[in-house]
């Protein structure tokens, strides 16, 4: 068990990201795609959804592009009444509002949202990782609440979770709440992490 509060995790994991330059944030968003592609997942599920980064996120603009060169569908989240997400589709002329995080969220018609059941594919910003997919988020409990019907079911299973971080926001272990939803994927600029592969005793 890491010995350090979540609250103190995530300020010193946020100020390791802020250290990072312009030129580090690019060349890690392109190594985190070449990771990506070994998923078949990312190359042909048709509704996929991410995030806009903030606050020194790994930037996901590479990958957008690689989807939408195959003709996939890219997603934002918004957030939805009693705190779950929905996700809106990310058009080239998408008009962007920023939520109450001061986070941009494609303005669109009710009916053009998908719930998280209908997402094949999620990419889903962290703070700190475990190799069981343990994730550490910003704490507002919006992915953990959204996909709370994945711990009713065998994993993987749809939509697939891919957590998307840099390598140093990796840690030995992180303790499972009850409420945690595991991460199926973690990748990060130096490798695609199966936590869905048992582990082997040494």
């Amino acid at each position: 068990m890491n010995p350090q509060s979540p609250d103190s995790l995530r300020a010193r994991l946020r100020g390791a990201r802020a250290q990072l330059t312009p030129t580090q944030r690019i060349a890690a968003a392109s190594a985190v795609v070449d990771c990506l592609e070994q998923l078949s997942e990312f190359l042909v599920d048709e509704r996929v959804a991410g995030y806009w980064a903030v606050g020194g996120e790994l930037p996901l603009h590479a990958a957008v592009a690689r989807l939408r060169a195959r003709g996939q569908h890219y997603h934002l989240p918004v957030i939805a009444r009693g705190h779950y997400l929905r996700f809106a589709p990310l058009l080239a002329n998408a008009t962007l509002r920023a939520n109450r995080y001061g986070i941009p969220e494609p303005q669109c018609a009710e009916t053009e949202l998908l719930a998280p059941s209908a997402i094949e594919l999620v990419l889903v910003p962290l703070i700190a990782f475990d190799r069981r997919g343990h994730r550490l988020g910003s704490g507002g409990g919006y992915y953990d609440r959204s996909f709370a019907f994945l711990r009713e079911v065998a994993r993987p299973a749809s939509p697939l979770l891919v957590g998307i971080g840099y390598s140093f926001q990796e840690l030995p272990t992180l303790e499972l709440q009850a409420w945690d939803v595991p991460m199926d994927y973690v990748a990060t600029e130096r490798e695609l992490i199966d936590c869905t592969a048992p582990e082997i005793s040494p």
